[in-house]
C-alpha cells in the first residue's frame, strides 16, 4: 500500500465517520426527515411520522 492509497482511505474512513455521526445526532435530536430541505417546515410531518417518503 502506497502513500496516495493510504491517505484515500485515510479520508474516506473519516467522511464516513462523520456521515455516521451527523446521522446518529440528527436521529437522537428527533429529526424525522434528514437531508430534506424542507424537514422543518413539512405539512406531513404533523400527521405522519416520515415525511419524506
Amino acid at each position: 500500500m502506497n502513500a496516495a492509497t493510504l491517505i484515500a482511505v485515510i479520508v474516506i474512513a473519516a467522511m464516513l465517520f462523520f456521515a455516521g455521526r451527523y446521522i446518529y445526532k440528527e436521529k437522537k435530536k428527533g429529526s424525522a426527515c434528514i437531508g430534506c430541505p424542507y424537514a422543518d417546515s413539512c405539512q406531513k410531518r404533523q400527521h405522519v411520522k416520515d415525511c419524506c417518503k
